[in-house]
């Protein structure tokens, strides 16, 4: 059991450029309700406020009842609500401000970018406590025979788990991944802190992001250089080793979970569609990785992959995890 319904997923996330990279895995035309959440090209900013945004966060006081049925009121905090459904999205401290979602998410963005908006996809997770919107580029950019699409994610949460994020990160076309980054370095970002004093000033936005014209350059630059770092069969190996090791004092279970995860590793290496075209290579190694992550890795407490996967990419575990499986395969290729 998920906590994100299939029927969540096909309402409630956006998909755009599908004529260049297919539908998401979740898509079920009959979980589409009156309209598809698939679009050939960008998602009109016009749906992403109608379908997703068109509701807005209130603050209201908390209080508990005493059993006498006096009403106390909680001190320092304030319960987050939709002013739709009065769901309860989260309840931080009263000095907390919520960003609105059309605001923060749409209209500085655009202001950011200075044009209309290319939106690649747009959602909502845990019933509206956390939304994204990703802008792409219209075109894939192509670096050393891998293709791969620049974006700027926006994101920001009601529930405190997030604050409001504007970072340039790229999406790996081949295999349809969210990449959180430029896999070793670090992508630019600006967060907003959730308080009364949250501004964005758009002129040193701009120049921390440095996104307008140059989303691409940094994620090529990565691209070739793991592209020219070769990685035999061997070295891959060996780079198994130091992932998941195998250690004679842990229990025999953990043994053979670290055995069966590095024999689906070296078979992706070897024969997965998403990997074995960039096999003997730093950036196969990591790009094995990636997909084992996003797609096969086992979720826990209930949690869908597309949750996983996207509160990963917001949070930055993803950026941090294929930084070190970079810094792993350099290591173990010099």
């Amino acid at each position: 059991m998920t906590r994100e319904t299939l029927s969540h997923l096909n309402t409630q996330v956006l998909i755009g450029f599908t004529e260049k990279r297919g539908m998401a895995w979740h898509y079920k035309k009959d979980e589409q309700a009156a309209e598809p959440n698939h679009y050939t090209g960008a998602i009109p900013v016009a749906d992403v406020q109608r379908r997703l945004f068109s509701w807005h966060a209130v603050a209201m006081p908390m209080h508990i009842t005493a059993p006498d049925g006096t009403r106390y009121e909680v001190p320092n905090r304030q319960a987050i609500v939709r002013d739709d459904s009065w769901q309860v999205l989260g309840v931080p401290s009263k000095a907390y401000q919520p960003h609105q979602y059309d605001e923060w998410l749409l209209t500085q963005v655009a202001n950011l970018l200075d044009d209309d908006l290319s939106i690649g996809s747009a959602g909502l997770l845990k019933g509206g406590a956390v939304a994204w919107v990703q802008v792409e580029m219209p075109e894939n950019l192509t670096a050393a025979g891998v293709e791969f699409r620049p974006h700027l994610l926006a994101t920001t949460s009601f529930n405190g788990e997030i604050a409001t994020l504007y970072k340039r990160t790229c999406t790996v076309v081949v295999c349809d991944n969210t990449r959180a980054k430029a896999l070793s370095e670090s992508s630019n970002e600006i967060r907003v802190k959730h308080t009364s004093q949250s501004l964005l000033r758009l002129a040193d936005a701009r120049q921390a992001l440095d996104i307008v014209h140059h989303l691409g350059d940094d994620f090529a630059a990565e691209i070739k250089k793991l592209m020219s770092v070769k990685v035999s069969d061997r070295n891959f190996d060996r780079f198994l080793s130091v992932l998941a090791p195998s250690d004679d004092r842990e229990s025999r279970q953990s043994q053979t979970r670290a055995e069966n995860l590095r024999n689906t590793l070296r078979q992706m290496w070897q024969t997965d569609i998403r990997c074995a075209p960039f096999r003997g290579t730093a950036f196969g190694a990591v790009q094995t990785v990636n997909t084992w992550r996003q797609h096969i890795k086992p979720t826990r407490n209930g949690r869908s992959m597309i949750e996983r996967t996207m509160l990963d990419t917001l949070t930055g575990v993803t950026e941090l995890e294929d930084r070190q499986v970079a810094e792993m395969v350099l290591a173990v290729a010099r």
